[in-house]
């Protein structure tokens, strides 16, 4: 009897037939609103709430309420966190009217899931915002500190689960794995559940499923807020506002770790396009609008663009790929 495919197996074996489908705007069109405006599409590589989807969103809502552009058309696009839509962003080569949200996950993730559709073959835009992880326990949680779970964790390493919001290879994975390393516990030893985005895992914290969590703290705000979920450190340099916790370093762990987003169009569009779609952007982060957003959301501005991003994109590919072949993971 052949064996059964697994679902990792089914879900790796689908990026090519998924990348190849063509892209369908919800009104039929793509170029062209009523006011004569280019219309623009903003592809968001997760499930709407994550990460992703928050900071695409609320760029473009910038952009529309602002009048710097048109009328976008937002789409999401699910699978492999992030590599089905980073594989047909690829296929959409030359296509003009495309950007995608994407971040620190979406480079990870192309790797663990073993595409060719790196991030640095797309069309490098601007890179948005920062954002500190955040250690994460449920109300019910015995640990009050960090300096109480990291004790526990030294204690029993593999007896102690940690969740994610992110495939291995995305932000909510390398976290952790920087955070054990430099606590003194192999990275190999670590119990990692990785999760299918931020209410996946809020789920699995509120059900005491696993130890503590790590991610992003924007997609918990109101849960945070109740006393539902208690956070016992950031990994920024700064405190987040709003969150009665202390940065790593200010607890005695020597590490600062920062998430980010940014958004890539297809590969192959013209230099003049590029420049156009920069300067979109540039207008939104110019706003007070995009301002109001960082506040809400507690975002830190990480404006960049052109080469300075190019290297960094680069860069963070190397990075991501070294750190994940030490964990033996690719």
């Amino acid at each position: 009897m052949p064996p059964t495919p697994t679902r990792r197996s089914m879900l790796l074996g689908s990026l090519g037939a998924l990348a190849a489908l063509p892209m369908v705007s919800a009104c039929g069109v793509t170029r062209g609103d009523q006011s004569g405006n280019t219309r623009l599409r903003m592809m968001i590589p997760n499930s709407p709430g994550g990460g992703y989807d928050l900071t695409g969103r609320a760029a473009v809502r910038v952009m529309e309420d602002e009048e710097i552009t048109g009328r976008f058309e937002v789409f999401n696009v699910i699978g492999a966190s992030g590599t089905v839509a980073m594989a047909r962003l690829m296929n959409e080569r030359g296509n003009e009217d495309l950007m995608m949200s994407m971040g620190l996950g979406v480079v990870g993730a192309t790797y663990t899931n073993k595409s060719d559709a790196r991030v640095t073959g797309a069309t490098p835009l601007a890179r948005l915002i920062e954002e500190s992880e955040g250690v994460i326990v449920p109300r019910s949680s015995p640990f009050r500190t960090i300096d109480d779970l990291l004790a526990a964790w030294k204690r029993d390493p593999r007896g102690l689960t940690v969740g994610g919001g992110s495939a291995p290879g995305g932000p909510d994975h390398l976290f952790p794995m920087e955070l054990a390393r430099t606590t003194g516990i192999s990275p190999r030893n670590v119990n990692f559940v990785s999760y299918d985005g931020g209410g996946d895992l809020l789920a699995a914290l509120l059900g005491s499923k696993v130890g503590f969590g790590t991610s992003g703290l924007g997609e918990y705000k109101s849960q945070i807020a109740s006393g539902s979920l208690r956070v016992l450190a950031v990994s920024g340099e700064k405190r987040t506002s709003g969150v009665n916790a202390p940065t790593l370093k200010e607890a005695g762990t020597d590490l600062t770790f920062i998430n980010w987003r940014g958004v890539l169009a297809p590969p192959g569009i013209s230099s003049a396009r590029r420049t156009e779609l920069i300067g979109l952007l540039q207008q939104m982060h110019a706003s007070q609008a995009w301002k109001d957003v960082l506040t809400e959301n507690d975002w830190t501005d990480a404006w960049m663009t052109g080469d300075a991003f190019t290297s960094f994109l680069r860069s963070q590919d190397q990075r991501v790929a070294r750190t994940l072949k030490e964990l033996g993971l690719i």
